[in-house]
């Protein structure tokens, strides 16, 4: 028997990190968790969840979870400690708890386990980061943080469209957006909308008070960061941006592992999906515009604009990072611009850029592990 255990820990070992759940095993997209425990497979890595919860750094051997062929369930079972910790905890409330704050400052802390991805992204940290940098900034939209109707006031002397977006979103909730009009005497109007689900709510304002106000009533408890509206292209009078995926290759150096396109609803002010946006081809959407050849030099350019803001990500973050997603938009004159970063991407549709995405996963786990700690 003590050989046996032996010859399983000679596997590599790479937990998925989330947190438990009372209605069912424990959080975290269920499918994307299985995929990757089969691509481990493929590639020789034992694959597995752990919860914060079981976590523990100094046993050879923890509970996780496996994911059962024949039964189709989940069984808790022993298994050997993981060499890497790859953070799935879906949501910034459960990752800011102290019991799951514990644990990713102990792995990061640990010299055994080689932990990425520790922690979700906050817009303005991230806006502060990327402008900051030379090789960054040409990317950034006008930026800043809302505190007062004045920034409102500054923002809309330079800019017809502010986007409103909170410091701390997901998926495109909470986004409102100004556009600067005016009427036919000459007088300023502003027009302040919102998305509700699927549906957009219109209300006019004749100050930048008024505004604040309006914007007050609706933004909750989160904290906003105010941003100059991009004119960007469209297609069949839809406007779109670019989503792509950016992973450390089992070189450890970042790569584009794909390229999506989002399409704004017909009457969306984003292109998320869950707000009614769908999905499309990059290059088909940009020759629309710009034609064939140009399209395919935009895409080289995205290309190099996602590997440079990556870099600067991981380097301003100082944390070891693997994975981000990006939505970065072009306007009509052909500018790339970067809009935010999501340290938990979501899965992608697009089965090209899915399989090679949980592919980079494994050999990225398999590269922390061969080469040691990284810092």
């Amino acid at each position: 028997m003590g050989f046996f255990l032996h010859e399983i820990r000679q596997k590599p070992t790479l937990a998925i990190l989330t947190v438990k759940d009372s209605n069912r095993v424990f959080r975290g997209n269920l499918d994307n968790f299985r995929d990757l425990i089969q691509t481990g497979e493929r590639f020789g890595v034992d694959v597995y969840i752990v919860t914060t919860k079981d976590f523990n750094l100094t046993s050879p051997e923890i509970y996780g979870y496996r994911f059962n062929d024949e039964t189709k369930k989940w069984s808790r079972e022993l298994v050997p400690a993981p060499q890497v910790v790859y953070n799935r905890i879906p949501y910034r409330k459960m990752e800011m708890k102290p019991e799951v704050q514990q644990t990713i400052q102990s792995c990061n802390r640990s010299s055994s386990i080689q932990l990425f991805n520790p922690s979700f992204f906050n817009k303005w940290t991230l806006f502060g980061w990327l402008s900051s940098a030379k090789e960054s900034k040409p990317y950034m939209p006008d930026t800043q943080q809302l505190n007062s109707a004045n920034d409102l006031t500054q923002l809309l002397r330079k800019h017809a469209v502010l986007y409103l977006k909170p410091v701390k979103g997901k998926a495109g909730r909470g986004i409102m957006r100004i556009d600067r009009l005016t009427t036919v005497n000459g007088r300023r109007n502003y027009r302040l909308s919102r998305q509700e689900d699927k549906k957009m709510a219109y209300s006019y304002h004749h100050s930048t008070d008024e505004l604040w106000n309006e914007w007050n009533k609706h933004r909750g408890t989160h904290d906003y960061i105010v941003q100059q509206g991009i004119a960007l292209t469209r297609y069949k009078e839809r406007a779109y941006d670019l989503r792509a995926l950016v992973q450390k290759t089992s070189k450890g150096v970042w790569s584009v592992s794909g390229i999506g396109a989002r399409v704004a609803g017909r009457a969306s002010i984003t292109t998320h999906v869950p707000r009614g946006g769908s999905i499309d081809e990059p290059r088909k959407l940009l020759a629309s515009v710009f034609g064939a050849t140009e399209a395919k030099n935009i895409l080289k350019r995205v290309r190099k604009a996602a590997v440079t803001l990556a870099e600067q990500i991981e380097k301003s973050s100082g944390n070891q990072l693997g994975e981000m997603s990006m939505d970065i938009g072009v306007d009509t004159a052909g500018h790339i611009w970067f809009f935010e970063a999501n340290s938990k991407p979501m899965k992608f549709d697009e089965p090209k850029i899915r399989q090679k995405s949980l592919e980079r996963i494994i050999r990225y786990s398999l590269y922390l592990i061969n080469n040691g700690r990284r810092r």
